[in-house]
């Protein structure tokens, strides 16, 4: 069975067992994370597809910790007046291990 859920303005493909990172900074002493924007579910029979959320459907994980993504560079440059800027970035995740798809 697998599901996809949006979190942050991304859609995931998630089954159980799965770890990805959203965009949350889950920060606390929370332990799991109840995802509710669940727009399809599929895999025993036909598949469920929300308008535009699946209504009920509910993905339940837990929080494996904080990660970051990889670092951003970008260079500012005008030609002919000197004018260099060098600007990086590094975005924060929490990694979360989806535990059950619940329909």
């Amino acid at each position: 069975m697998y599901a996809i859920i949006e979190e942050g303005g991304r859609q995931h493909r998630v089954t159980t067992g799965d770890t990805i990172k959203i965009d949350r900074e889950l920060t606390g002493d929370e332990t799991s994370v109840t995802l509710d924007r669940v727009l399809l579910v599929a895999g025993d029979g036909e598949p469920r597809i929300g308008t535009p959320l699946v209504v009920g459907a509910t993905i339940t994980a837990d929080i494996v910790g904080p990660a970051k993504g990889p670092k951003v560079v970008t260079f500012k440059y005008r030609r002919r007046k000197g004018y260099h800027k060098k600007i990086g970035h590094r975005q924060h995740y929490t990694a979360v291990k989806i535990t059950a798809i619940n329909v």
